[in-house]
């Protein structure tokens, strides 16, 4: 039976989940998850498979034995439950404030998902708790540091784990309870973990790969405003679109180039004709502009390739069993493994956080170049009455902070590792931490592409009554909705704010 979903319903079954369906999950609440017959049946087979095991005495990481260096001592079989109810106390270890609702809500899914595909050896039930949260909008307060990247993220997934016994703590209606207590209020009985249910719970990938989800769309739906905006800036600079001509990306046609060549002639040249602004213009001779207007497709389009391999990255793994042991019931085998280790995840964080990181850089120097009178031709800071208004001198210089914060932030996380456990895990990916701070890559990306587009529709304002394409003047009219031009200094936070929220809500139909 194929996973089959509606607007709010999803039912999963047999088909691959899409990076769409976790977004759309993770942000409506309304949404609710259920396991098809068949992956039930799945599940089942393999928990009955590893119990059979279990029955016949055999030693089995994770199930009779110790966890890391105490993998050797084996554990009675009237302590194994107690073992799983352990491990997760033991590694509830995690620091720092609590990620988002909607990381939580994508987590859970990612969790139940993983366990639904019929290769760790969980009762259907376990699955069935860790829907029960999600559907009824209990959300375990799992904190953003603590986890390594390799055993899984084992910090944050104990949280997640701890409520589906009545422990640890989560958020229920807006108030933090003790999990207990949100069970009960929620009306969900905690549930009593058998062998291996802990370890499968906490080993994987979803902390990271759930945050890695949602900074991966949210880039996308960023990637086609920073087109328009980019185009808005360049009418407003007067710049030529000269060097968009398809025959220059023909001769270098990587994808990502030559989608933001064609994208910046249709925001430009809409069927071909020239708004009013580039007509005024036509015979200033201006041959070549600065690179952050002249190479908008090499940059754009470069940061836009690497977020299509981000994406192959994270449709394989939020697919993929990253739990272990194993459990084959087809082959007769447990098999001790290490899909649980985030290097690929990491790897892709690190280049999602590089290609953010260049559209806000571009973006501010294309600030910089709207502030300059030289190569504006614009009041300086665009400020109608300079001296008495200072205009948006020192939105250039905020969105330079942003841009130097995100170059200490692009520091890879994926080449450092640290031993941990006694040198039994000895090699790290560290991609909790390069997920998190992509994600903070692309919020600083949207704030710094909002400033310029508020600098840019000051800009064009300033060139009134030209106007620009039909295309852009509806860029222009959806931020003049919340943020009005300022032809006297008023305070700009409010209007910072409004554009990114604008922004985040998605600008550009082109």
């Amino acid at each position: 039976m194929p996973s089959k979903s509606t607007a709010n319903r999803l039912v999963l079954g047999n088909s691959p989940l899409t990076l769409e369906t976790i977004d759309r999950v993770a942000r409506h609440s309304t949404v609710k998850v259920s396991l098809s017959p068949a992956i039930k049946k799945r599940i089942q087979n393999s928990q009955t498979f590893l119990q059979r095991q279990i029955d016949t005495g055999q030693t089995i990481y994770g199930v009779n034995t110790g966890f890391g260096l105490l993998s050797n001592v084996r554990i009675q079989t009237a302590d194994i439950k107690e073992l799983q109810i352990n491990l997760l106390r033991s590694h509830a270890t995690g620091s720092g404030k609590p990620i988002s609702q909607a990381a939580v809500r994508a987590m859970l899914l990612l969790r139940a998902w993983n366990l639904a595909q019929g290769f760790s050896g969980v009762r259907v039930q376990v699955v069935e708790q860790t829907l029960r949260l999600l559907n009824a909008g209990v959300y375990p307060v799992i904190p953003e540091q603590g986890s390594v990247g390799a055993s899984g993220d084992l910090a944050p997934l104990a949280h997640l784990a701890l409520v589906l016994i009545g422990e640890g703590e989560a958020i229920y209606r807006g108030r933090t309870l003790r999990g207990k207590s949100a069970l009960q209020a929620a009306k969900i009985k905690p549930i009593t973990l058998g062998p291996k249910e802990g370890l499968a719970l906490i080993n994987g990938t979803q902390f990271m790969t759930a945050i890695g989800t949602l900074a991966l769309l949210e880039s996308e739906r960023l990637s086609d405003s920073a087109d328009a905006i980019a185009a808005l800036s360049l009418e407003a600079l007067r710049g030529t679109p000269a060097a968009f001509d398809a025959q220059i990306h023909a001769v270098r046609p990587h994808p990502g180039q030559v989608l933001v060549a064609r994208r910046m002639r249709e925001l430009l040249r809409p069927r071909g004709r020239a708004s009013e602004i580039a007509r005024s213009h036509a015979g200033c001779g201006k041959v070549q502009d600065p690179y952050s207007l002249r190479c908008i497709p090499q940059v754009h389009g470069a940061s836009r390739d690497l977020l299509r391999f981000v994406r192959e990255v994270l449709e394989r793994e939020v697919n993929s069993v990253t739990d272990n042991p194993l459990v084959f019931p087809k082959s007769g085998q447990v098999l001790s493994g290490g899909n649980f280790h985030g290097q690929i995840v990491a790897f892709a964080m690190d280049i999602l956080a590089m290609a953010m990181a260049e559209f806000a850089s571009i973006s501010e120097q294309r600030i910089e170049k709207l502030m300059n009178p030289v190569i504006s031709e614009l009041p300086a800071f665009l400020a109608p009455k300079g001296g008495l208004n200072s205009g948006f001198m020192i939105l250039q210089v905020a969105a330079a902070s942003i841009v130097s914060e995100n170059k200490t932030l692009c520091h890879p996380a994926s080449v450092d590792s640290i031993p941990t456990s006694a040198d039994k895990e000895d090699h790290v990916s560290m991609g909790a931490w390069a997920a998190r701070k992509a994600a903070m890559v692309v919020t600083n990306a949207i704030q710094v592409l909002a400033m310029e587009w508020i600098c840019a529709a000051q800009g064009i304002d300033l060139l009134r009554p030209l106007k620009t394409t039909d295309e852009l003047e509806k860029l222009h009219r959806r931020l003049r909705t919340r943020v009005k031009a300022m032809f006297r200094d008023h305070v700009i936070y409010p209007d910072l704010a409004a554009a990114k929220e604008l922004l985040q809500a998605g600008i550009s139909d082109t």
